[in-house]
């Protein structure tokens, strides 16, 4: 990654709650200038972020907002980290594949694969400029086939294999993350009425993508908990 003395800039997507806002802190107290986006903008003054990060909000399925964070980035000139971390977990309560009809897989395969892949190819010349890293928020329920996490599960390998591939593609370091189970509003959306606190916050695995970009290892799939 460009060690220079001009600010490193990173956009996360989906910084308004959970490991996005937990990354989001976590990069800006490291020196990074952050660019991150959601679709709640009351979310985003109730995170209370720090200087130096700056709020798009939108939708990342939609066009003309994916338009604007192009913009901003352009505007700064460079772009050392890109996060694909939104995501949504598709109809609550989650369902068996034979339950999914197509509308419900439109939307998850749009937020999870499609926003994230057109999203990359639109910044991929300051990316490339920046020697950049490109870092995609991956699950175990895209390597292990758990009951009710299908539609999920298959949007997250497919957002490895897309993450994996712009990296052979382009050059780019590209990586794909498996965090591990948090205490977030999302993983208790997938397990209502189940007592979740057991689990680690999403701070703690911020430290562990901090070293990941900071060793810069070779491309790939990696766990969190194996990381730092």
């Amino acid at each position: 990654m460009d060690t220079n003395a001009e600010a490193r800039v990173a956009l996360v997507t989906g910084g308004s709650t959970g490991l996005g806002l937990a990354l989001t802190r976590g990069l800006a107290a490291d020196g990074w200038q952050v660019i991150t986006d959601g679709r709640s903008e009351e979310k985003f003054k109730e995170a209370d972020l720090p200087d130096g990060v700056t709020v798009v909000v939108g939708d990342l399925t939609d066009a003309d907002h994916r338009a604007r964070l192009r913009a901003d980035v352009e505007g700064r000139g460079r772009l050392d980290l890109l996060v694909h971390n939104a995501s949504t977990l598709g109809p609550l309560p989650m369902r068996p594949l034979a339950e999914v009809d197509i509308t419900d897989l439109q939307h998850v395969w749009r937020t999870n694969i499609g926003g994230p892949l057109v999203l990359t190819s639109a910044l991929l010349p300051w990316l490339r400029a920046a020697d950049g890293v490109l870092l995609s928020i991956s699950s175990d329920a895209a390597v292990h086939h758990y009951g009710t996490w299908g539609l999920y599960g298959a949007s997250k390998a497919a957002l490895d294999h897309v993450t994996l591939t712009y990296g052979e593609e382009t050059g780019l370091t590209a990586y794909a993350v498996d965090p591990g189970d948090m205490r977030t509003a999302m993983h208790q959306d997938a397990f209502p009425g189940e007592d979740i606190s057991d689990r680690p916050l999403p701070e703690a695995v911020v430290p562990r993508l901090l070293s990941l970009l900071a060793a810069r290892p070779a491309s790939g799939r990696y766990r969190a908990e194996d990381l730092g």
